[in-house]
């Protein structure tokens, strides 16, 4: 039995979950509901930690259907959590299963970037200024979708040429010989950093527009602004991180720093452009047609997003509908392997609505708040950001805007705040839980679905990795989102 527990997971993580397990029913007879449901997140954030050890679907699994049976939550609760964030759902579900059909146009246009832009400072600042345009008008989740898609697709390009028997540059040495050990850890590190550089710049958008994370929209309706208006009222924060961030890019690139600095390896780059040579010509005319099709279906992708034509996960479904018929894709098990890439993630996510709905349940956060609004109306911004930016590394910065937001209306409802000062608050909101909230994978699911997509392990992307690579990006938009807040707002 203990052998199938946890499957391949070493013996001293099984046996870690199950102390877990135990140590929870003492907890909780013991020290009481508020002091367990505190372990409980902290065991949760454990086993994100420890995601390429055993898929934190399982472990985190184990742990919320042991917060249900010890009443910490309902099921009840738990499905209203998952309720409010159907959209999400449903993006997840259905706009990477999208993303899927275009990976020859997204490899097309990407391997071109690669292997043209030889300086990687240039290149770097390419992923982090598209990604952040794009998450200002799209959302995080799908940019950071397309990131993962080339960073698959450019791997497998890497691994085609590793695992054969050619000689793309000509000089008589088997490319397989020359793209390992070294090589291929640089090659790695190259892309790790790449796509680093681009999930970060995925929240320098999501921030600005009402669009580009879910609580924006959730904080823009509250308050009753539209487009123009949300990032008006953000722009007094967001455009001066915004600038903090690229100088953040420069400087890790030109420092080496914290995992960054990596070059694309210039064996590896005349291999893979030769490469990209030859099956340009060897394309044929069915896979010619195939990348109009696909392109079409991106600029309506943009279209469909950028004017809100419906939610992201329908215009996702529709976009499935359009390219499998206008690409012959009639048959069910090549339809299949599109949804594979999301599911186990949306699984994920719903465990983790199950430990959203424990900490609303037992209240964990209302003396933070009760707190925070306590202080001096001059201080109060400053509090909430600070409050917001800790409680999103440490959970879900949806969920903890959400909260926040709230309680936040019902005191300007009760008449305790003004209306200026309830846009500060919700402005200092919306930041908190976007900006801070970098420094670890739980703070943003754009970040959580690459620590638990199928490019982590490829290019060994671990929960402390990427801790380590988004610390100074997390201090620095932290820090001047701060400054802005007490200074500028």
């Amino acid at each position: 039995m203990l052998k199938n527990f946890l499957g391949n997971s070493p013996k001293w993580y099984k046996y870690t979950i199950i102390g877990f397990l135990i140590f929870n029913i003492i907890s909780y007879f013991t020290l009481g509901a508020t002091i367990t449901s505190w372990i409980f997140i902290a065991e949760f954030i454990f086993t994100l930690a420890m995601a390429l050890k055993c898929y934190p679907l399982i472990s985190g699994g184990l742990l919320a259907i042991q917060a249900l049976a010890l009443n910490l939550t309902t099921a009840k609760n738990a499905y209203h959590e998952v309720e409010q964030n159907l959209e999400v759902i449903l993006l997840l579900m259905f706009m990477v299963a999208a993303i899927y059909f275009m990976k020859p146009l997204l490899m097309f246009i990407f391997s071109k970037v690669f292997t043209k832009v030889k300086s990687k400072l240039a290149l770097s600042l390419l992923f982090v200024i598209l990604s952040a345009l794009l998450s200002a008008f799209l959302d995080a989740l799908t940019v950071t979708a397309v990131l993962i898609s080339v960073g698959v697709g450019f791997y497998g390009v890497y691994h085609k040429i590793h695992s054969s028997d050619l000689d793309l540059d000509d000089d008589g040495v088997l490319d397989r010989k020359q793209l390992s050990g070294e090589t291929l850890e640089q090659f790695r590190s190259f892309l790790r950093s790449l796509i680093m550089h681009g999930v970060v710049g995925t929240a320098l958008g999501g921030v600005m527009t009402i669009v580009g994370e879910p609580q924006n929209l959730l904080i823009g309706e509250k308050l009753g602004w539209d487009f123009i208006e949300f990032f008006k009222q953000m722009d007094v924060i967001t455009i001066p991180v915004f600038f903090a961030g690229l100088l953040t890019t420069i400087f890790l690139e030109k420092t080496k720093l914290f995992g960054f600095g990596a070059k694309l390896p210039e064996v590896a780059r005349k291999i893979i452009e030769n490469y990209t040579i030859i099956e340009d010509e060897k394309r044929t005319e069915k896979e010619k047609y195939r990348l109009i099709v696909q392109s079409v279906a991106m600029v309506l992708l943009i279209i469909g997003l950028a004017l809100h034509l419906a939610p992201v996960g329908f215009i996702g479904l529709a976009l499935i509908v359009f390219q499998t018929a206008f690409m012959g894709i009639t048959d069910e098990h090549q339809i299949g392997p599109a949804f594979e890439e999301a599911l186990p993630f949306t699984a994920l996510l719903v465990v983790f609505f199950v430990i959203v709905a424990m900490i609303h349940d037992q209240h964990l956060f209302k003396p933070i708040i009760e707190w925070a609004l306590s202080k001096d109306a001059s201080v109060q911004p400053t509090m909430f950001y600070i409050a917001n930016g800790v409680l999103s590394a440490m959970s879900d910065n949806v969920f903890v805007a959400t909260v926040y937001i709230n309680e936040i209306e019902a005191a300007f409802n009760a008449g305790e705040l003004t209306r200026l000062q309830y846009e500060k608050l919700a402005i200092a909101i919306n930041t908190g839980t976007n900006l801070p909230s970098v420094a670890t994978p739980n703070g943003q699911a754009a970040f959580l679905f690459l620590l638990t997509s199928s490019l982590a392990p490829l290019i060994n992307l671990s929960y402390g990795k990427m801790v380590k690579m988004a610390f100074p990006y997390a201090i620095v938009l932290g820090g001047v989102g701060l400054w802005c807040v007490m200074y500028l707002l």
